[in-house]
């Protein structure tokens, strides 16, 4: 077992890419079982309780969860999605009304029957989400109290279905630990591969791409040729009249960065979004499956809707034909569409037809999904392509186990054990937990420390109650402040709470190795800087040597000058490019004058048409970038006849 190794702690800071792993880690793979179980707890009440899905229930470890819709998520900001999501809620007036909850592919299988998504939303930051209606959840919960009583009436079909396959697999290698593990989507494999399990290493190293150094000059047509011509993906997403589209190569895109530091970035080849009103606000579902049950409505409303239904089909199936190509050569389809509406304008039969139910690249996302949106099928690209990392006990888990596996004695009734009373201590420190991590989330510095101050919190305070995930992960205030991205707050727990950077979680991290960002790790550069070598014992912290607030400020002058210096030069490259197109232009003209005209049978092309000539194949922040510069070049001129007069 590989215990304090450098190359270990090396690999395992920073992300893995799945088509860009490190040769010594390439080496080391092998197989591991299909399912990977997650840690058990060392009470034998709570290991003899636990259901024989318990280790399809909870694969990767260390994860947050929710009981009540039986999911597992890897962070924690995952899991306030899915709080927000139209699955738990449903589940929750479910709870409320006596009806069983259903899990994630039960309840897509419900609203897929409604043919649209009862929300749309997506958590990102400005979007206002739609609230679900009462009427749609209403339906759902009275078809699923229907299903419960055919089943309390015989048919037990519900209660024996088997638990599905995982979505992972998992490898070991001599460099980590036996009791960490690496897990790798199943649906980046192909169906071959999946069944040959004892070949996935082999297969994993002939998947692996030389990573693409972006060229510094402006031969588009040929950075356009390589960039189609490479391995890439498709992913496509439609749902609530929302559709995105993206073609990703899977060849990292290396850029350098002040100070000679590489950094690897997914290379978007093409992306395109449509949106239109097609959705019934706050009654569900799409106009033609209302048109379907109930017949065709005559409002306004309905009028609109069908005509941006039949629109929106037409954007996208000509966006698709002239994606045709790539998507052809892509290796996999990543493609998410909820109901019939959105399936038939995927898939439906029509003429030019691009994507094929029984095309073998056809893949689903093996995990929650948000609104269609070019962000959240970037999001959904690094979490396919990423490795996830898993440490389990495995000797708990044979115990649990051999346990399970023991024939089940009866059991006497015993009687119902009341929960023990907490103290006054234990439950003031419960409501500081909630006032500090609140405070800490909304980055509420000034507001922090008087809360600290005033009810004289220790330096050495932990969140309560230690046994749940996210204070396991996050037991202190710097250690939340830290996994949260959030400089300010840690700045202001080091210098003037007197924060112990030292500190350690359950999975032996100090604060700084739970910061995501550059600016939250130079918090704690600058405040070992400010604090000085004696305050505490820095490098069991983990953190670098000191930086000052000077160096950081330079350093960013610097970036800034240097990305203003890489902006002149660009413009000037294409300044330099369209007046050498002008002056061959004005030359063209000249000779034609001089040739006594048009050559016959030609026609000249209008300004509108040289436009839309020049940006074809550009992307939107190309075009307007080239609309910039036309319209600074106009203005010389302008200024240059004025002058001239």
């Amino acid at each position: 077992m590989a215990v304090d190794n450098p190359v270990t702690d090396e690999l395992l800071k920073r992300p893995l890419y799945v088509y860009d792993l490190p040769q010594e880690l390439l080496a080391t793979l092998s197989v591991k079982n299909e399912v990977q179980p997650v840690d058990i707890q060392n009470d034998a009440e709570t290991a003899q309780s636990q259901p024989k899905e318990l280790a399809l229930e909870h694969t990767v470890a260390s994860t947050t969860s929710c009981a009540l819709c039986k999911v597992s998520y890897l962070n924690v900001q995952e899991q306030r999605d899915h709080a927000r999501s139209d699955h738990h809620r449903y589940n929750l007036k479910a709870q409320l009304r006596g009806n069983p909850p259903l899990d994630e592919a039960q309840f897509n299988k419900a609203v897929g029957e409604l043919d649209e998504s009862i929300s749309g939303s997506e958590s990102s930051e400005g979007d206002e989400e739609d609230e679900p209606s009462d009427v749609t959840l209403t339906a759902l919960l009275k078809r699923q109290a229907k299903i419960s009583q055919e089943a309390e009436e015989g048919d037990t079909t519900m209660s024996k279905r088997k638990p599905g396959k995982h979505p992972l697999f998992w490898f070991s290698s001599s460099l980590f630990p036996t009791n960490t593990s690496l897990g790798i989507y199943k649906a980046l494999f192909t169906g071959v591969e999946q069944e040959e399990t004892k070949y996935l290493a082999g297969s994993l190293r002939k998947k692996q791409l030389s990573p693409i150094y972006p060229q510094r000059n402006n031969a588009q047509d040929t950075e356009k040729t390589s960039s189609s011509s490479s391995p890439h993906v498709f992913l496509c997403m439609i749902g609530g009249g929302h559709f995105a589209a993206m073609l990703v190569s899977l060849a990292p895109e290396i850029h350098r960065r002040q100070g000679g530091f590489e950094e690897r970035q997914a290379r978007v080849i093409a992306h395109k979004t449509f949106h239109r009103y097609t959705t019934r606000r706050k009654q569900g579902g799409s106009q033609s499956a209302s048109d379907a049950s109930r017949g065709a409505a005559h409002s306004a409303g309905s009028s609109l809707r069908r005509y941006n239904e039949a629109a929106l089909e037409k954007e996208i199936r000509e966006l698709l034909a002239d994606w045709k190509k790539a998507i052809d050569d892509a290796q996999l389809l990543f493609i998410r569409a909820t109901g019939s509406t959105n399936r038939r304008i995927l898939f439906g039969q029509y003429d030019g037809q691009v994507l094929r139910q029984n095309d073998p690249r056809l893949r689903g996302f093996p995990f929650s999904t948000r609104r269609a949106t070019q962000g959240e099928l970037m999001r959904c690209f690094k979490e396919l392509t990423r490795v996830k990392v898993s440490q389990i006990d495995e000797a708990a888990l044979a115990a649990a186990k051999a346990k399970q596996q023991e024939p089940a004695k009866p059991s006497t009734p015993r009687p119902q054990q009341q929960k023990p009373k907490i103290s006054k201590e234990e439950e003031a420190a419960l409501l500081h937990t909630s006032q500090i991590q609140a405070l800490i989330r909304r980055s509420k510095v000034p507001a922090l420390m008087s809360y600290i101050s005033n009810n004289s919190i220790p330096p050495s305070f932990t969140f309560l109650p230690s046994d749940t995930q996210q204070n396991f992960r996050c037991p202190t205030p710097l250690h939340l402040a830290a996994n949260l991205n959030s400089p300010s707050v840690v700045t202001a727990l080091l210098t003037k709470a007197s924060a112990d950077p030292t500190t350690i979680n359950g999975e032996g991290k100090t604060p700084f190795e739970l910061a995501g960002d550059r600016a939250t790790r130079d918090a704690f550069r600058v405040a070992r800087h400010e604090l000085g070598e004696t305050k505490w014992n820095w490098d069991a912290s983990k953190v670098p040597p000191a930086l000052s607030k000077a160096d950081v400020e330079s350093r960013a002058a610097r970036e800034r000058k240097s990305a203003e210096e890489e902006e002149a030069n660009r413009r000037k490259i294409e300044m330099d490019r369209l007046r050498k197109e002008d002056a061959e232009r004005a030359a063209r003209q000249q000779e034609s004058k001089r040739t006594g005209g048009k050559m016959l049978g030609s026609v000249e092309k209008t300004a509108a048409d040289k436009r839309e000539e020049e940006m074809r194949g550009m992307t939107r922040e190309m075009r307007m970038r080239l609309e910039r510069e036309r319209r600074a070049r106009a203005a010389e001129e302008r200024i240059r006849r004025m002058q001239g007069r």
